[in-house]
């Protein structure tokens, strides 16, 4: 994928749509480019944040470990985004990604990921509606397992 293709890739994430282009090459160029096999593992629940993860390619399974072993919660696909909340809440990460398919992202360093956020302050917005969403379909699931 050519930094131009990253850059039109990183436009058509709501989160990064309004930035101006030649940011969105600057955070392509400084970010790492990585490709993942069937059954690797980004990330580990537990381990510290250091990096979000822009998925232009391919599908990963979200799991969260559990008494009775891992739970699958979430299925990532291309332009979503990954691995924000252990980088914002500066807390371990909240679960398992493991690329199911060839997996085509690129890792966006915390350092990087807190300048761009200090310097468009609508990508904050954008990631409170992203966290808020995803709040909402817990709890919902949560209420649907109650009323089992």
């Amino acid at each position: 994928m050519s930094l131009n293709e990253e850059v039109e890739a990183l436009r058509r994430i709501p989160l990064f749509a309004k930035i101006e282009p030649a940011k969105l090459k600057l955070l392509a160029f400084t970010s790492q480019r990585i490709i993942y096999k069937p059954g690797d593992v980004l990330f580990h629940q537990g381990d510290p944040g250091d990096a979000a993860y822009v998925i232009f390619g391919g599908e990963a399974d979200v799991t969260v470990n559990t008494p009775g072993g891992p739970l699958s919660v979430a299925r990532l696909k291309q332009h979503d985004f990954v691995g924000e909340i252990a980088i914002l809440c500066d807390v371990p990460r909240t679960a398992t990604v493991t690329a199911v398919s060839e997996l085509i992202t690129l890792r966006i360093a915390k350092d990087l990921f807190f300048r761009l956020i200090n310097d468009f302050p609508q990508i904050a917005i954008e990631i409170m509606r992203v966290l808020a969403q995803r709040l909402e379909r817990t709890t919902a699931d949560l209420r649907a397992a109650r009323a089992k």
